[in-house]
């Protein structure tokens, strides 16, 4: 069971917690965390690109001239690819990219990635996060106290205060603990969860 410090937003350590091995202590499969984060990428794209074929650009019905004697290639429709106006060769359709996970892999890709933040030294506690205002300021003095440049930070409830404030700050992103996915993860440099996120997390995903 991992042991990790608790900090406070002056980024002292204030007490000890030990991390679930359910949660943060499992085998890691790179393979699976690769593959959750290819599907989280494959289902961002729209996939509604579309260019017509030579049956789809209108006219070219005709021949435009005859097959033989005219000293030209011959030459079946003004609208073949070769043609200005005329259509694409492979042209691209609509079409879904999405790629599924079935929840098994899906839970132990996340798994995995929080146990390699916990081996890497990259994942940071704090005892609470709250502001009594929307200040980005006061945001990146706690940033600055826990020498994180580039982070997630989970929260385990939606704060405006804190959301708002971190909403300017390049490199941080905010997150809630039921929308926490692998490639969030991996694209922040360091994880940091409050105590009552890391206490839903070992709940919900135990």
């Amino acid at each position: 069971m991992a042991n990790v410090s608790v900090y406070n937003m002056e980024g002292k350590e204030v007490d000890k917690i030990d991390l679930s091995d359910a949660i943060f202590g499992v085998e890691i499969n790179e393979h699976l965390v690769h593959m959750a984060v290819v599907a989280q990428l494959a289902n961002k794209r729209q996939g509604t690109q579309k260019a017509k074929t030579r049956s789809e650009v209108s006219g070219g019905g005709r021949k435009p001239w005859r097959q033989k004697g005219t000293g030209h290639a011959r030459q079946g429709s003004t609208r073949a690819p070769q043609w200005k106006g005329g259509g694409v060769v492979f042209a691209p359709v609509p079409r879904d990219y999405s790629i599924r996970l079935n929840k098994k892999e899906k839970r132990l890709a996340l798994k995995s990635v929080l146990t390699s933040r916990v081996e890497e030294n990259k994942l940071i506690v704090l005892d609470e996060l709250k502001f009594d205002e929307i200040k980005t300021k006061n945001f990146k003095k706690v940033m600055d106290n826990l020498n994180v440049k580039k982070g997630l930070v989970v929260l385990a409830e939606n704060d405006k205060n804190v959301v708002m404030s971190a909403r300017n700050l390049y490199g941080i992103n905010t997150a809630l603990t039921s929308t926490i996915n692998v490639y969030d993860i991996l694209k922040g440099d360091t994880l940091i969860l409050t105590k009552d996120a890391v206490k839903q997390i070992e709940e919900v995903y135990a």
